[in-house]
């Protein structure tokens, strides 16, 4: 990091870098935030005693000022703020303080958008899964198309419950009944149990059928495609750059190309 920088430069090195320890720390400490307030957001659609909803509340409110108040940092540190302003993670950030200044319309489930900063921390970790043979290298990949279809399936769960819950409340009871009914359309079985019956429901569940028969088929293609490179592959280092993994039949490496049969 270049010292000679301004002070507020130095900070949003340090909330970007992931490289840094403190930054990366802290991103995981804010990807820990929305989890938990996506599970509020989950929770508060449930009946629950006075006093629960209202310590949930509180604990949602202090993750918001957070939010805002790192909202505010990364402003104030960007060297650019004009750009910054309009750049994809900052409007998925403002989008998420949204509630201090629009309460009428609970956007608390777009927040999850900002877990695709996990895929820039993803790679820190050496995951392996040997039941799935889950290579470390296939982690990112894998993590990817997993965090979209998540993604999609909580955003139109929340979004679809927002705008049929008061005007629908026996068929959209609580978050379970909106995730089915996502779940349901997008995958385009279509069962017919559950009907919007208001023109932004109409409207949502018309986005749910384009967005189940694009991306999901997509991204599962992506999956398998994942799943059938990763079962060709065979673990042997290489002498030369380490490189851990190569197709089945490789007898040299396809990095820097030193032969990967053992010396007689």
């Amino acid at each position: 990091m270049d010292t000679s920088k301004p002070w507020r430069f130095k900070i949003g090195h340090y909330l970007d870098d992931f490289e840094n320890p403190i930054g990366r720390n802290l991103n995981i400490g804010l990807c820990l935030l929305i989890f938990i307030s996506s599970g509020i957001f989950v929770a508060q659609t449930y009946e629950l005693s006075p006093d629960v909803l209202k310590t949930l509340s509180f604990i949602d409110y202090s993750i918001l000022v957070l939010f805002a108040i790192e909202y505010a940092i990364r402003l104030i540190c960007a060297e650019e703020p004009v750009k910054f302003i309009f750049s994809f993670f900052a409007l998925i950030d403002l989008l998420a303080i949204a509630p201090l200044f629009f309460g009428f319309f609970d956007v608390r489930f777009f927040r999850i958008f900002r877990w695709f900063r996990l895929l820039r921390l993803i790679r820190f970790f050496r995951l392996e899964i040997s039941i799935f043979n889950i290579k470390a290298e296939d982690t990112i990949i894998l993590s990817r198309i997993a965090l979209i279809l998540f993604t999609i399936i909580f955003i139109y769960s929340g979004l679809i419950y927002q705008v049929e819950h008061t005007v629908n409340p026996n068929v959209f009871h609580n978050f379970l009944d909106a995730l089915y009914f996502a779940v349901v359309t997008m995958t385009t079985v279509g069962f017919g149990d559950q009907i919007p019956i208001s023109y932004p429901g109409k409207i949502v569940t018309l986005m749910m059928i384009l967005t189940g028969i694009a991306i999901i088929p997509w991204q599962l293609g992506d999956l398998v495609r994942q799943f059938i490179k990763t079962s060709n592959k065979k673990e042997i280092d290489c002498p030369q750059c380490g490189l851990a993994f190569h197709e089945q039949d490789a007898q040299f490496c396809k990095r820097c190309g030193t032969s990967l049969q053992p010396k007689s």
